[in-house]
């Protein structure tokens, strides 16, 4: 019987991270076992600990790959703006913009958050993120109105996904105006 040959499969890694936020995004991070990933990434479950170490580490790739992918989005919008009134309107859009605040990057988040707080070490996912998107904000605001709209962008987001009656633009460029004028 001739010997299985190996398939060349150099996607298989990255393909990994991404079932895993689908995962989950449909089961949670309690409800993410290798199998599911596995399945959804369409691999043999022996990847799963070819590729990594263990749950948490796969977990923490994951999340990582999710805030370095809304940060560098976060960064290219706010690097368009050339000047106060369109970073201003660049805020906005983060609010607005659904390209990055959607249904499933929020649900992802809620899951980073509440990981994160179970698991000390994957903080600092959390910590990059935010770094990230105050340097962003930094290219154009001072360094404190850069934390605090960072902190509004988040909190706003979180707000959109659940509020019967979120803000408008112009009632959150009001904000925006408030805390950086």
């Amino acid at each position: 019987m001739p010997a299985a040959q190996r398939r060349y499969d150099p996607d298989r890694r990255a393909r990994i991270l991404q079932a895993t936020l689908d995962v989950i995004a449909a089961h949670g991070t309690a409800g993410t076992t290798h199998r599911r990933v596995a399945a959804a990434a369409n691999v043999p479950l022996g990847s799963m600990t070819y590729h990594f170490a263990g749950m948490n580490g796969l977990l923490t790739e994951a999340f990582t790959l999710l805030a370095d992918t809304v940060a560098a989005r976060f960064r290219e919008r706010l690097a368009a703006a050339s000047n106060l009134d369109e970073a201003c309107e660049a805020v906005v859009d983060l609010i607005l913009d659904e390209s990055w605040a959607t249904p499933r990057t929020m649900l992802l988040s809620y899951e980073l958050y509440a990981f994160a707080a179970r698991n000390p070490p994957l903080r600092r996912v959390m910590q990059d993120w935010m770094a990230k998107s105050r340097a962003a904000l930094a290219q154009h605001f001072t360094p404190g109105s850069a934390k605090a709209l960072d902190a509004m962008i988040e909190g706003l987001s979180i707000h959109r996904s659940v509020d019967l009656q979120p803000a408008d633009r112009s009632e959150i460029r009001a904000m925006v105006d408030h805390l950086v004028r």
